[in-house]
């Protein structure tokens, strides 16, 4: 099995290929990024000593059309599984077009390639972002109506959209995952988690927006990989899939338990003016990969939060780099 990953130096994307070339040997994995600020290649560092010609890496913009056509051509792969976007909320209201740009014309790029290239399935790997906001009670289903509240969420919903519209219209096997907040190694540190981690271990500020009583379900990135690939393999051409891990805590709560893990004082949490439209609560209903696929999440709990907060104190060498390259 030779998979196109496109987004593969990103958070998600990087795990990802370490969870398919881990646990399926004779599979290969062609990784398509076009390594912008959030895709780092020191995420698959050892990638490539570790798995040699399995493992191919390819520069390039999704939105290219030639660019992915050539990749595309290269081998017979039997799915693309797309991580790549623009994925964070703020830089989305400063900078919507980037998004739209990546999102929306990029999934459509590699859609119409797939298609002439006779890729038999593709993934396009969403967020629980595009149904909005929900009250203190219920969760999302695949059924519950599409609400996106932000530029970042609005281009996720089209995208999805578009991957779904190929499926009715050409026949495409496309499905569509929706996924809630993750956290986990490699991740970003603009994101919530990574960044009270370093803001704690650094003596920073920990900003929070609002109250900080915003609710997410929270799924460890590793979960998350195996979700998607029983989806892959198995998932109903033209379905949509949420990914959750029944894990709901209010932000604050999350950067308590990292502060009480660092041993860090709660003086260091600094309340900031909320974000635009910014959701209140995401929860998901994961019924349906249960039952037709029998996924289960298997990191649960406080525990696996603390595990990755040990992960950031032990590869600081990681981190410590990323951020001087994000200054430079």
């Amino acid at each position: 099995m030779r998979l196109l990953i496109t987004g593969g130096c990103g958070f998600i994307g990087s795990n990802f290929v370490r969870h398919v070339l881990r646990h399926y040997p004779t599979s290969s994995v062609t990784n398509l990024d076009a390594v912008t600020y959030a895709g780092n290649p020191d995420n698959l560092a050892d990638v490539e000593a570790d798995f040699g010609d399995r493992y191919e890496f390819c520069k390039a913009d999704i939105a290219d059309p030639a660019a992915v056509g050539a990749a595309m051509a290269r081998h017979p792969y039997f799915a693309v599984v797309n991580f790549a976007a623009e994925s964070h909320v703020d830089r989305s209201i400063d900078s919507p077009e980037n998004f739209i740009h990546t999102n929306v014309a990029g999934t459509g790029v590699l859609l119409d390639a797939a298609r002439k290239c006779s890729v038999k399935r593709f993934v396009q790997v969403s967020t629980d972002e595009v149904y909005g906001s929900l009250g203190e009670e219920g969760r999302f289903t695949e059924d519950s109506p599409i609400q996106p509240s932000s530029p970042y969420s609005a281009s996720k919903a089209g995208a999805d959209l578009l991957a779904l519209a190929c499926h009715h219209t050409f026949g495409q096997e496309v499905v569509v995952t929706r996924c809630s907040n993750n956290y986990g190694p490699f991740q970003y540190p603009e994101k919530l988690i990574p960044l009270m981690i370093l803001n704690a271990l650094r003596g920073l500020p920990l900003p929070v927006y609002g109250d900080g009583l915003n609710v997410r379900d929270w799924i460890h990135v590793g979960d998350h990989c195996a979700a998607i690939l029983s989806v892959l393999l198995r998932g109903k051409a033209g379905r949509v899939y949420n990914i959750g891990a029944d894990n709901e805590m209010k932000n604050i709560d999350v950067v308590r338990l990292i502060l009480s893990h660092l041993g860090r004082p709660e003086s260091l949490i600094q309340y900031v003016k909320d974000r635009p439209g910014h959701d209140r609560r995401y929860a998901i209903d994961s019924s349906r990969i249960h039952s037709e696929l029998g996924w289960k999440p298997i990191h649960r709990g406080p525990d696996s939060l603390r595990q990755t907060v040990d992960w950031y104190v032990e590869n600081r060498d990681w981190w410590e780099k990323l951020l001087a390259r994000t200054k430079a």
